[in-house]
């Protein structure tokens, strides 16, 4: 059907999308590998907080693209009138096929991780399904619930929000007021400083969200730098805090990295038995972030079927159910078909890392370009220059760490990155492309 985005979410809803994207299973599954890459417990927890601050950077310069051009699509719609419509087909190419199916599968795993034993437990062994058949079905579900309609989607993900972070915090209570564990006798292998500060990041992903569903926000130019602030506020206090308490808990910095489920044995030594509500909470985290992951990435499509003839049949928005159908539907058959090859969360990460890492720094890179090309652009947000400059470091040296640390998933990712450019060329054959933004640039 005709028609496209309506305004309708809040900058609590904004909010709320950021932080349920960001606190997933992250958090509790690498704390102990990032100090294995720290020396003690100051370098430890001030890596978190350096995880926060290069987030932040990153968030100045969405805030501002966003701000200044609240439309759907994100990193698409600034690509495109930044380098022009081949740059938007790109990023939609690779968001498509890789990055966000990517990340919805990775986020399905990290849920599977946790839901499969603890639902095997509790019934006795008589449910006793493969981790990946879990994994799938979470994606199918949650991507039915978003084709209900935009209303059921927000109100889901802000309660979903909100069970977690109310979770974390009870975790964290509990290790706070847990007795002190003995430290572990043999020191676990340490790891590079550069792959923890890797770690620290991914659990950080997800604060750009927001730009992807910027033409839904209301009075964008006030609520979309808010909610980026209060979400990515709310989310390093969180971390610090967790991080903090596990110290205490595991009696020390050896001790958190030797723990193997650090959140359920902190939990534990305050209150025996929580493991299993533990593993609860990490099975609601990671289904959240992969509710949020799904919400924001069906605007990629949707907008570049707008744009593009290939992406064209992406573009339906139904007006019955306020969602594009077509474009959730197609995202969410790609992520569950990851789920059935793949079969593992940590190849899954790796095949998403270095396109991820590579279109930030393009985005970065666009700021720059689009305020030269538009200085007459209201701005309501402007990031500093240290910070343009600290995030696209950042991102040129990630995606290089991404690579070099496993080039067989790499170069998959990037091989099929580099098909874009003919279907490029294809998809101009089938037509012009169609919106004012590629207009612009032409």
């Amino acid at each position: 059907m005709a028609g496209g985005p309506r305004r309708e979410l809040t900058r609590l809803d904004a909010a709320a999308l950021i932080i349920g994207v960001i606190v997933g299973a992250g958090i509790f599954q690498v704390v102990p590998d990032v100090a294995r890459g720290t020396p003690g417990p100051a370098a430890m927890l001030g890596l978190w907080l350096l995880g926060g601050v290069l987030s932040f950077c990153g968030a100045a310069v969405y805030a501002e693209l966003a701000a200044a051009w609240p439309e759907a699509g994100g990193d698409y719609a600034f690509l495109s009138r930044a380098a022009g419509p081949w740059a938007g087909f790109l990023f939609a190419w690779l968001h498509a096929v890789v990055i966000r199916p990517g990340d919805i599968a990775v986020m399905a795993f990290a849920f599977a991780t946790y839901a499969a034993p603890l639902v095997r437990e509790l019934s006795g062994g008589r449910a006793d399904l493969p981790e990946w058949v879990w994994a799938a079905g979470a994606v199918a579900a949650l991507t039915a619930v978003h084709a209900a309609g935009v209303r059921t989607g927000t109100r889901t993900q802000n309660a979903l929000t909100a069970l977690k972070v109310g979770g974390l915090l009870a975790v964290i209570g509990l290790a706070t007021a847990a007795t002190p564990a003995a430290p572990p006798t043999a020191a676990p292998e340490p790891l590079p400083a550069a792959v923890a500060l890797i770690l620290v990041l991914f659990t950080y992903g997800g604060w750009n969200e927001i730009a992807f569903v910027a033409g839904e926000v209301r009075n964008p130019g006030h609520n979309i730098p808010r909610a980026l602030a209060l979400g990515l506020g709310t989310v390093t206090t969180l971390y610090v805090l967790a991080n903090a308490a596990f110290l205490h808990a595991r009696g020390g910095h050896a001790g958190v990295a030797a723990s193997r489920a650090v959140a359920a044995e902190a939990a534990a030594g305050a209150l025996p038995g929580a493991s299993l509500w533990v593993s609860a909470l990490i099975a609601v985290s990671a289904l959240g972030a992969v509710h949020g992951l799904i919400f924001a990435g069906a605007r990629v499509p949707f907008a570049a079927g707008r744009d593009h003839p290939l992406f064209r049949p992406l573009a339906a928005w139904n007006e019955r159910c306020g969602a594009p159908a077509w474009a959730l539907a197609f995202q969410g058959g790609l992520a569950v078909l990851l789920v059935v090859v793949l079969r593992s969360f940590v190849d899954t990460l790796l095949y998403t890392a270095a396109p991820v890492y590579l279109f930030y720094l393009a985005t970065t890179l666009a700021l720059p370009a689009l305020r030269r090309r538009h200085p007459e652009r209201p701005r309501p947000v402007r990031a500093p220059a240290w910070a343009v400059a600290a995030f696209a470091i950042t991102c040129a040296y990630l995606a290089w760490r991404a690579v070099a640390y496993r080039p067989p998933i790499a170069a998959a990712a990037l091989g099929l990155a580099a098909l874009g450019w003919p279907l490029w060329r294809l998809s101009r054959r089938m037509g012009p492309a169609g919106s004012a933004q590629t207009a612009e640039t032409e």
